[in-house]
């Protein structure tokens, strides 16, 4: 007859851990970021008045240097929501902020930036949109400017807006708001962002706005931050393209 004592019954398991929250971060962060936009973008600003007076570059230095204060801002900004996210969190940058590969051919994103700015434009035109002077419009006056504009407006310009509305802002608003709510809330900085360039023209936030929803949806849909960037770049090249047959053309 053996000895050995009974087995002990087994515990129950216990609860399943709670799942992850997504996203992880809080509205603290977002106000965080937010309120170092300001010096972010002023620090951008004097490194690129410091530049222009060593290097002065002539016809289209104007443009070269709101681009590189753009730029500047753009790089300490993000450097900052980066810090967020891996000091605060340990967490990578890129992957949290949705910068996966799409799950639809990048094509397509192409032909929906296209189209959406087809809607835009004809929706601008049926809201009576001004196209008096604005500071756009002034940075916009020779081909050379356009074409630097153009390319920081198809490359750094979506990358970064659509990183911090789609990739940080928008997910946070659609967990506390839902779906569309969360979508349209964080269109409506976007195209807040974009009130002055414009000249202070609310038709412009208007239709400015309905572009981001329309990059937040493909945002949400592909669960790619990487998607809503192409279709924005591909949004903003046709409008440049537009303006450079204007110039072409002497309009």
């Amino acid at each position: 007859m053996s000895d050995a004592p009974p087995p002990l019954p087994e515990e129950p398991p216990g609860p399943p851990a709670p799942p992850a929250r997504e996203p992880f971060w809080g509205y603290s962060d977002v106000l965080l970021f937010a309120g170092l936009s300001i010096p972010c973008m002023l620090l951008g600003f004097v490194f690129a008045k410091a530049l222009m007076y060593v290097l002065p570059l002539g016809a289209p230095m104007h443009a070269v240097e709101v681009l590189t204060a753009q730029l500047a801002g753009y790089i300490f900004l993000g450097a900052t929501l980066m810090l967020i996210l891996r000091v605060q969190y340990r967490k990578p940058f890129w992957v949290s902020l949705g910068w996966v590969e799409p799950r639809v051919r990048y094509t397509l994103l192409a032909f929906s930036g296209g189209g959406t700015a087809i809607v835009v434009a004809l929706l601008a035109h049926l809201i009576g949109t001004p196209t008096t002077s604005n500071p756009m419009l002034e940075l916009l006056k020779d081909r050379a400017s356009i074409l630097l504009v153009g390319i920081f407006g198809v490359t750094i310009g979506p990358l970064f807006e659509e990183l911090a509305f789609r990739g940080f802002l928008q997910p946070l608003l659609v967990r506390s708001l839902g779906t569309v709510p969360g979508i349209l809330a964080a269109a409506l900085p976007f195209g807040v962002l974009h009130y002055w360039e414009y000249g202070k023209s609310w038709r412009h936030v208007l239709v400015i706005s309905l572009a981001g929803a329309v990059f937040g949806w493909m945002r949400h849909v592909t669960g790619s931050t990487k998607a809503s960037t192409i279709m924005h770049s591909a949004y903003n090249a046709l409008f440049f393209v537009a303006l450079l047959a204007q110039k072409n053309a002497g309009v």
